[in-house]
């Protein structure tokens, strides 16, 4: 029998990677059934739905090196607290996150610490995304991995 709270924390790692690894096509294949929150309770432009409302997101925020193609980061996710309606085939996960990053011109350190509050859903056996909302507790220099 499957672990559905093991696959979703499963979901939340690969996430984790494939941002690091600089694959956003990847990070937006995770939110085809889904979308980003940007705040909680945000305007419209805030919300990015979809594989390409995700990739679209990521393209214009998150700086990536050409020499290695990746944002030269380490996503960290912790505290992972998954709780499955199996019947329903919905979940919910509340995560801790801590960024760090190293480049040419800035030492390892972490960049940004925060929070994740997920919801999942199961489409023909698979967990996905449905809702990810960011919370952002507290920033270091971020000049070197966002756009802006």
């Amino acid at each position: 029998m499957a672990d559905s709270a093991r696959d979703i924390e499963n979901l939340l790692y690969t996430y984790a990677e494939r941002i690091d690894a600089g694959d956003l096509d990847g990070v937006a294949e995770l939110f085809t059934h889904g979308r980003i929150l940007g705040q909680e309770n945000g305007p419209p432009e805030t919300v990015f739905t979809g594989r390409d409302g995700v990739r679209a997101l990521y393209e214009m925020t998150t700086r990536i090196y050409e020499d290695t193609g990746t944002p030269k980061t380490k996503h960290l996710t912790t505290n992972a607290r998954i709780e499955v309606d199996e019947d329903a085939g919905t979940a919910t996960a509340r995560t801790s996150y801590l960024v760090t990053q190293a480049t040419d011109a800035l030492p390892l350190q972490v960049i940004v610490t925060g929070h994740y509050h997920d919801t999942f859903h199961r489409i023909d056996g698979r967990w996905w995304f449905q809702d990810r909302t960011m919370f952002v507790d507290q920033t270091g220099d971020l000049s070197h991995h966002l756009t802006f």
